[in-house]
């Protein structure tokens, strides 16, 4: 019979597990969530207890459960437009841009569903909508989420905070079954390029970012994985690049490869 419970044994097992896979850290407050969110691949795989399903996972004979298992232990929860002020940034750099003849890039680098990608596409394909050509690329270690950011599909609640004329324009809603959510329009959701970056590994050729949001998910790192982080991911700046973090987070005493430009914004040094 399954058992109920994690045990603690078990649990660091899988704490030492996420942080090998993706560099996050769990408290010990997270031991029932853990238990839960596994609690079905236990039954799934056709083994008895969470130390069993752990072998498995180091067996090398798991393939994608490996990845299943990341995708429900990574926590992804977000909205459009958090946060406001990067936004307004980001507008506002946008618009200094105009005219360079340089594709005005910017990546989300842990853009969970796709919400925060899909807001900074609705501002640059307003502000840039004359010809000037932009790039949005959002990164998840999640497949799981990933797809649901390439379908584009979302509840209304999380829509709170768009402005209604990006909501007329950018967004359709749900109609009978689909009542109470919104689908972003197929052109925009073509504009945003989708990948599986694990920001604690070496990163794929990205070229430059004029932008990078890296939000709302270092508060998972320990210092030395900020450190290395923050590090890869400046290196992917241009020279005047802004990188945007949450507003409860901060990189004093973490990295000196930026240096701070406002509450939650940094450069590359």
């Amino acid at each position: 019979m399954l058992r109920a419970t994690i045990s603690d044994a078990e649990f660091v097992q899988f704490q030492r597990f996420i942080f090998d896979a993706a560099g996050i850290t769990l408290s010990a407050a997270k031991k029932a969530l853990v238990g839960g969110r596994l609690a079905r691949r236990l039954d799934s795989c056709g083994v008895d207890n969470y130390g069993d399903y752990f072998r498995l996972l180091q067996s090398g004979a798991a393939g994608p459960e490996v990845q299943t298992a990341i995708d429900l232990l990574t926590t992804n929860e977000t909205y459009f437009f958090r946060e406001p002020k990067h936004f307004t940034l980001l507008r506002e750099r946008a618009l200094a841009a105009r005219g360079r003849g340089q594709p005005f890039r910017v990546w989300s680098a842990a853009c969970s569903s796709g919400e925060e990608c899909y807001s900074i596409a609705m501002v640059l394909a307003d502000c840039l909508h004359h010809g000037a050509p932009w790039e949005v690329l959002g990164s998840d270690i999640s497949t799981r989420v990933l797809q649901k950011a390439r379908y584009g599909h979302y509840p209304m609640e999380r829509a709170r905070h768009v402005p209604r004329a990006y909501l007329e324009r950018f967004c359709l809603k749900g109609v009978e079954h689909q009542h109470g959510t919104l689908l972003v329009e197929r052109a925009l959701r073509k504009r945003v390029r989708f990948e599986q970056i694990n920001l604690n590994a070496a990163l794929p050729e990205l070229g430059r970012f004029d932008m990078v949001f890296l939000r709302n998910v270092m508060i998972y790192f320990s210092g030395d994985t900020k450190r290395a982080v923050v590090e890869r991911i400046s290196a992917t700046l241009k020279p005047d690049g802004c990188l945007c973090i949450g507003h409860s987070e901060t990189l004093n005493e973490v990295s000196d490869a930026v240096l701070p430009l406002a509450p939650s914004v940094y450069r590359r040094r």
